[in-house]
């Protein structure tokens, strides 16, 4: 089975010679994947893994141990490649000794032991290092836990060095299984070792055992011959002669030694002091090495440096350690005013923001370095809303004049009727901005341009504060791998006594966005202290629906991108308040802006009839709401956490009454366009469906419209909306959750039927009157008299021209629209019938002759127009031949017959006019 990587190949190793203890630099390739990886590393036959730093693949640091072999090779063994080669080898020198007297560039560096205590390297100087195997025989680790053995040698230790030292848990832990004889051999070590100690002592006696013998022969010969001279004299002349002899020897052997004693004393002074520095080098070049790598920005090796200087020199009494350890505090005071100042610099990364915490922490600087940067965060993405909104309203009165020559110029004013093919790029997940002109930002209000510029700014914003926060909640600020227990406990701690600081932050926050985008949309919601804070638009004309809705789709986005970020729904409901409000003004400003176009239909009308009496405004109407309505259907659309926009009683009544206002708009149009003048309508345009039936081409053969064809289209009209128009756009409202729909229906219904009955009056007073004010005078022309007449021959001219200008009615009416006929002719007979009905009751008597005159023309009238009939016309025709004397003779009603059928016979024509007409309509 083939290793996952190449054995390790070492290819160089710097220096390539050196004494024991040297540190080596050794660099090759696959020499492991991490430092668990590394199994084993030899130079010249010596095992150096315990001084082993792995850096990378490709380097290694380590320290040359005490090597048999002068020059060897460099082995590497991995878990992961095995065991390696070599390209070069390393020579080891051996170290010369150096006398007291000698000089010497040398300077001794300190090195690594390995500290069995806590399995780790530790630096110590040279003189106190001790052998790693006391006994001098192998050592065999044994299998013991480390648990058991403390509990069973508690307050001791196994490190020979330590003063609670226990040799029973050194032998159970590294000589477990040693044999008896090798304990021997070991106690022999030990002696050896012990007697070593010794030798130079006695080496210094023995050396000068001669001097001391020839002082005491000296002292005895004295002694003796003061003893055999047995006068004081001679004492004290031997005394100080004695006393001259002896410093005259101390004086010449100071003289003879002492320069050499000079030059041991200051080499000793001088040793002792690169002894020191050598020892204490880290903390004299501390100050300058903080300097240096603050300006790198290596503030991890500042820390690391620090806290070693902290707990080796933190509580030192040597002063001129205290010296250079102020010096260390005063510089690590200043990096952590820089850490700081960085730590509050806006803009930064929560990457930055989270390793300057950490440095803080690190460094122990005084407060909560998490909280003030959470604080800092929120004042300053308040300070870059309010920025915001002054910089748009600035530029928005910067831009008034050219935006009133650029509106004269291109028509920019948003329709939701006229412009929704400009609403392409709303929908969800697109930017409103892609796929636009460079005219955009001038056709788009400032106030749309700032909304979506804020809302960008906040959700660019808010996620890192918000996850800054988070981490400030689960300690992650300070490790992510849980090694700083005690400080994670404590932000924990202080973010749960903060915890409703934060939430006012988030709701302020919250509350300025919205306030903000209402001070712009919506400044009738602000208090008018609010609205000089977050106000200050010049609102010469309000939003449209388009734009409203383009808003409204920009705040969705901003709040589905601040719940994803999990923050609470009760510190983003204001959002969803605003976003009810915005939903309602646009519901109510698109009905409002369709009220006005409604109204402007009028001038759209082009008289142009179709086969049903019908011109295009009902249709139009009927498309203007629906466009209307379907512009409304996001908004109208309830997305997750939203509420019906009809929720609220108010805005039911205000968007009932708008449509109810829209409807009664379409319905005054309908009654400007059937009462204007002639003068004020302009005809000359106008023309007719090809296939519509022009019976007497009355109507467009001179190109204009009377105020009767006008009422006709219209009452023809007003009959298509009552059946079919109204209907279809309460199904409209009600498929787009409006409330109260049959409200609107009846009450435009009851206004659409009042304009139609008012203008069937007006037609009929219009040509009723001149037929029924006709019959008086025609009756009595030539001084007829119903008492002294003649007997009749015919029906009169009176009746037939009344007939005449009936039938002109009904071509009239049969033109425009045949299902107007009935209505209007059945109008039109009543008015005769009962003007007829008036003026016989009015005779004071007939003769014979008159009332059979009288009968002929009421029954040729009746029969006539018997298609048209009502219950009323029919009253009026009993009341007349009521009036009338009865026929007596059988002469008299066989003469009435053949009048009669003689003037049906005439009239056939018109008769006939009449029944294809009543046949239509009886299809109809």
């Amino acid at each position: 089975m083939s290793r996952a990587r190449q054995p390790p190949l070492v290819t160089g190793i710097s220096p390539n010679e050196g004494i024991a203890w040297t540190k080596v630099t050794i660099r090759g390739e696959n020499l492991g994947t991490g430092p668990t990886d590394l199994l084993g590393l030899t130079i010249c036959g010596h095992n150096c893994l315990l001084t082993a730093e792995w850096m990378s693949a490709s380097k290694i640091v380590c320290r040359v141990g005490q090597a048999k072999n002068d020059k060897g090779d460099i082995i590497v063994t991995t878990k992961s490649g095995g065991k390696g080669t070599s390209t070069v080898s390393f020579k080891l020198l051996k170290p010369e000794k150096i006398g007291i007297l000698d000089q010497s560039a040398v300077w001794v560096d300190e090195m690594n032991y390995y500290d069995m205590r806590t399995d780790r390297n530790k630096g110590i100087p040279p003189l106190s290092l001790r052998p790693a195997n006391p006994l001098g025989i192998e050592i065999d680790k044994g299998r013991f836990p480390q648990k058991d053995l403390e509990l069973l040698f508690p307050g001791m230790s196994a490190d020979f060095t330590s003063e609670n030292f226990s040799a029973a848990w050194y032998l159970i832990e590294n000589h477990s299984t040693t044999s008896f004889d090798q304990l021997k051999t070991a106690v022999v070590n030990l002696k050896k070792q012990a007697n070593k100690k010794n030798e130079g002592s006695l080496a210094y006696v023995k050396g000068g055992l001669s001097t001391f013998f020839e002082a005491q022969d000296a002292l005895s010969a004295i002694h003796q011959k003061l003893e055999a001279d047995g006068t004081e004299k001679v004492e004290g002349s031997m005394t100080q002669k004695l006393e001259n002899v002896l410093n005259r020897a101390s004086n010449t052997a100071d003289t003879l030694f002492q320069e050499v004693l000079g030059r041991k004393d200051k080499a000793d002074s001088t040793r002792n002091a690169l002894n020191v520095l050598q020892r204490f080098k880290f903390l004299f070049n501390l100050p300058l090495n903080i300097e240096r790598n603050i300006q790198k920005g290596d503030y991890d090796v500042v820390i690391n440096d620090y806290e070693k200087a902290k707990s080796l020199f933190g509580k030192t009494e040597v002063q001129v350690f205290k010296k250079y350890y102020a010096e260390v505090e005063t510089r690590i005071e200043a990096l952590r005013e820089l850490l700081l100042d960085k730590l509050l610099e806006t803009p930064s990364t929560l990457h930055d923001q989270k390793r300057y915490i950490r440095y803080l922490s690190d460094l122990h600087a005084p407060g909560d370095p998490a909280w003030q940067c959470i604080g800092a965060q929120h004042q300053w993405i308040l300070q870059l809303m309010h920025n915001c909104k002054e910089s748009y309203v600035k530029e928005q009165k910067g831009k008034d004049t050219f935006l009133f020559y650029l509106y004269i110029c291109i028509d920019v004013r948003p329709s939701p009727i006229g412009h929704l093919s400009q609403t392409a790029s709303l929908k969800r997940g697109s930017s409103f901005q892609s796929g636009r002109d460079d005219a955009w930002r001038y056709k788009a209000p400032q106030q749309v341009v700032f909304v979506e510029k804020l809302t960008k700014l906040v959700v660019s914003q808010l996620p890192n504060f918000w996850k800054l926060w988070v981490s400030y909640v689960n300690g992650s600020l300070f490790s992510e791998t849980a090694e700083k227990s005690g400080q994670m406990e404590r932000s924990k701690k202080n973010a749960r006594q903060r915890q409703n600081d934060f939430k006012k932050m988030i709701q302020e926050v919250m509350h300025s966005l919205v306030k903000l985008i209402r001070g712009a949309l919506l400044p009738f919601s602000l208090r008018e202290g609010e609205l000089r804070q977050y106000g200050g638009w010049e609102m010469k004309s309000e939003l449209s629906g388009q734009w409203l809705t383009h808003v409204i789709q920009t705040v969705r986005l901003s709040s589905e991108s601040l719940t994803a970020l999990e923050i609470p729904n009760d510190m983003l409901q204001i959002i969803q308040d605003l976003i009810l409000d915005l939903r309602v003004r646009c519901i109510i400003v698109t009905l409002q802006h369709t009220a006005e176009d409604i109204k402007r239909l009028a001038e759209k009308e082009d008289w142009v009839v179709d086969n049903e009496g019908l011109t295009s405004l009902p249709s139009q109407f009927e498309q203007c709401i629906i466009r209307s309505l379907q512009s409304l259907k996001t908004v109208l659309d309830c997305k997750p956490g939203e509420a019906s926009v009809f929720q609220q009683q108010k805005t039911q009544e205000d968007v009932c009454q708008l449509s109810i206002g829209i409807m009664q708009g379409f319905i005054d149009c309908l009654e400007q366009l059937s009462t204007k003048p002639d003068g004020d309508i302009d005809t000359s345009h106008l023309s007719v469906d090809v296939s519509s039936p022009d019976l007497f081409g009355s109507i467009h053969e001179e190109s204009s419209l009377s105020s009767e064809q006008r009422l006709l289209i219209a009452l023809s009209n007003c009959r298509y909306l009552e059946r079919h128009t109204f209907l279809n756009i309460a199904e409209h409202f009600e498929k787009h959750g409006f409330q109260g729909v049959d409200k609107i229906t009846q009450v435009s219904m009851e206004s659409l039927k009042e304009l139609d009955q008012r203008l069937f009056e007006m037609y009929i007073e219009f040509k009723a009157d001149p037929i029924v004010g006709s019959l008086e005078p025609g009756i009595y022309a030539g001084y007829f008299d119903w008492k002294d007449c003649l007997i009749p021959t015919g029906v009169r001219n009176y009746l037939k021209e009344a007939l005449v200008n009936i039938i002109a009615v009904h071509a009239e009416v049969f033109t425009i629209s045949k299902d107007l006929v009935p209505r209007v002719m059945s109008r039109v007979v009543e008015a005769v019938s009962e003007e007829l009905s008036r003026l016989m009751q009015c005779v004071s008597s007939f003769s014979k002759n008159g009332a059979l005159q009288a009968k002929l023309e009421i029954c040729a009238l009746r029969d006539t127009v018997a298609i048209y009939l009502t219950p009323e016309s029919k009253s009026s025709f009993k009341q007349a031949l009521e009036a009338l004397p009865q026929l007596s003779s059988g002469t008299d009603r066989k003469l009435l017959e053949e009048l009669l059928n003689k003037f049906k016979s005439s009239m056939h024509l018109q008769l006939t006019c009449f029944q294809a007409s009543s046949s239509a309509m009886m299809k109809t």
